[in-house]
């Protein structure tokens, strides 16, 4: 069925369900999974518990759908950016990584809801081998980066790449993570997670 064959009342629907979504998005983020109630997600969104409840039988219904719909955003984000960046030959090693990974966000809140999806799974163990199926997959988009550049470019890692790509990510995110604590501004995330990954790129790289 293509998009001008569904119903105003499934568009509607699905309209609703995102919004509510995005605005989880953001109370998870700003006070966390336990403070987070319906009533405030809904508030937020601009909906009654009506509308909440038609949409999700619970608010960790509610918040495992979120994390997998963030996985699967930055699967796909990382996949479209290395398709772009595979066609520019003037790229270096470096720059082609972070550029990659720079599609995951620069904000604080996108951080701060990434830490507490993080938190839940520790917590819960459900929720974490679901969850831990989307990491591999960013992972894996990774990983395929890496071999893509190193066949390109005749380079050589000192680990395999897939240890490679799992230290690679844990630096992004530790980055991502120590900047929102710092309260810093977008463009100082940025250049702190370039000079950073940079770095660990270089290491991994035979000279």
């Amino acid at each position: 069925m293509n998009e001008s064959q569904v119903s105003p009342k499934v568009r509607g629907r699905e309209a609703t369900r995102a919004k509510l979504l995005d605005a989880a998005g953001e109370v998870f983020a700003e006070v966390g999974l336990g403070e987070a109630s319906v009533e405030r997600i809904c508030e937020r969104a601009g909906f009654t518990r009506g509308a909440f409840y038609s949409n999700f039988a619970s608010k960790d219904e509610m918040f495992i759908e979120l994390a997998t719909l963030v996985a699967r955003e930055r699967v796909d984000a990382v996949r479209s950016r290395i398709d772009e960046i595979a066609i520019d030959c003037d790229a270096t090693d470096v720059t082609v990584i972070i550029r990659a990974l720079d599609v995951f966000g620069d904000d604080r809140a996108s951080a701060m809801l990434m830490s507490e999806i993080t938190i839940h799974a520790m917590r819960d163990a459900d929720f974490a081998a679901a969850y831990s199926v989307q990491i591999d997959a960013v992972t894996a988009e990774v990983v395929q980066l890496i071999d893509e550049i190193v066949e390109a470019k005749g380079l050589r890692l000192k680990l395999p790449a897939d240890d490679a790509a799992r230290i690679i990510v844990g630096v992004w995110s530790d980055s991502s993570v120590r900047a929102a604590i710092a309260n810093l501004e977008p463009e100082q995330l940025a250049a702190q997670r370039t000079r950073e990954l940079s770095q660990i790129v270089d290491l991994l790289i035979v000279r």
